[in-house]
């Protein structure tokens, strides 16, 4: 029997999705082989890469004048790859700070040699706020302004794009890509890891505007340069090939049921249901400010922390998966990506108000 898996990545995947990979698994396009078996310099394969390539650019609305990479290493592999690509060592670089995954990117930037500028941090909230637009300012000479517009950790999303000026605007998407309709245009560079909405683990998929390629460090590894990985169509060297099959699967089930803006109709009523429910107990707290609050992950307390692990195990004999809160938070996270249907959010409801009513 499936179960509703609330974990925040590697995460649930789309049922078809699966159906769909399970029956081309052995036999490939009629290949005999599986496409885990299969050259990526061969010709079905590097046809499958340029499907998922326009797939990812007609559902996300990729302007022509942006570059699309499919490369390893995951986002955090982009917290060095990035000032690598942008600056030089000792160049400024702005950071809003907003959760873990911010002071991540920051520590790794700082590694590479960046002189970093967090020109709004949020850690005496214990992330759990976004800055008010207006309330920061991009330095002169910052080369650009990173923030991660969705935090997994903490369940804070921000309720806006940060206005960044000339300067390029570097967002972390990992946990909100193709959740929602975004303008890409607005952005230098969009990032992220795959394991949430896109597929498995293994894969970053980068956004960049094609006037930012040709300025890497010399000492940049070729498979993190973003110019030579573009130069390559990101077949450098042997790329993530499975995932790259599965995320075009994943975006023409995407297409098939309506796109990013019935996509994000769907994730904000989920998100909506789920935090009427909590909102509405007194059993249950959400501790994100109510305008910053994530639609993708969804913490939550008990009244009684005592009674967590009873609700974990009642929540796993239930079919209710992976719902323990990330170690440095505690409590509970309900992350719903794209995957999670409302049936799933429904079904976590039920268990809630069941499990309030016996230990309340």
């Amino acid at each position: 029997m499936r179960v509703h898996n609330f974990s925040a990545g590697p995460a649930q995947l789309p049922l078809p999705v699966l159906e769909r990979a399970a029956s081309e698994l052995t036999d490939w396009r009629g290949s005999g082989m599986s496409v885990l078996e299969v050259s990526h310099r061969g010709a079905d394969f590097i046809e499958c890469a340029a499907d998922a390539e326009a797939a990812l650019r007609s559902v996300a609305g990729v302007p022509d004048d942006y570059r699309v990479l499919f490369l390893a290493g995951g986002a955090t592999g982009q917290f060095s790859a990035i000032p690598a690509n942008l600056t030089a060592r000792g160049d400024a670089v702005a950071f809003l700070n907003t959760g873990q995954w911010s002071a991540k990117a920051i520590k790794e930037a700082r590694r590479a040699g960046a002189v970093v500028e967090v020109i709004a941090d949020e850690a005496a909230s214990s992330y759990t706020t976004t800055p008010d637009p207006g309330s920061f300012a991009v330095p002169d000479g910052a080369r650009y302004l990173h923030y991660t517009p969705n935090e997994t950790i903490g369940g804070v999303e921000f309720p806006y794009i940060p206005d960044a000026g000339d300067v390029p605007l570097v967002a972390d998407l990992s946990s909100a890509y193709l959740s929602r309709p975004l303008d890409v245009s607005r952005f230098g560079v969009i990032y992220g890891g795959a394991q949430k909405n896109l597929g498995p683990a293994g894969l970053a998929v980068v956004i960049v505007r094609e006037d930012l390629l040709g300025r890497p460090r010399a000492d940049v590894p070729a498979i993190w340069d973003w110019t030579v990985m573009a130069a390559k169509d990101s077949m450098l060297n042997t790329p993530p090939t499975f995932s790259i099959y599965l995320l075009g699967l994943i975006l023409h089930w995407i297409e098939d049921t309506g796109g990013l803006a019935a996509m994000g109709e769907r994730n904000a009523a989920k998100a909506q249901r789920l935090y009427g429910a909590i909102d509405a107990s007194d059993f249950y707290a959400n501790p994100v400010e109510t305008r910053s609050r994530s639609r993708m992950n969804i913490p939550f307390t008990l009244a009684d922390p005592a009674l967590d692990a009873d609700f974990l195990a009642g929540a796993e004999a239930a079919g209710l998966t992976n719902l323990k809160g990330h170690r440095s938070v505690g409590g509970m996270r309900a992350s719903i990506y794209n995957a999670m249907d409302m049936d799933g959010v429904a079904a976590l409801i039920d268990y809630m108000t069941e499990f309030e009513r016996t230990k309340a």
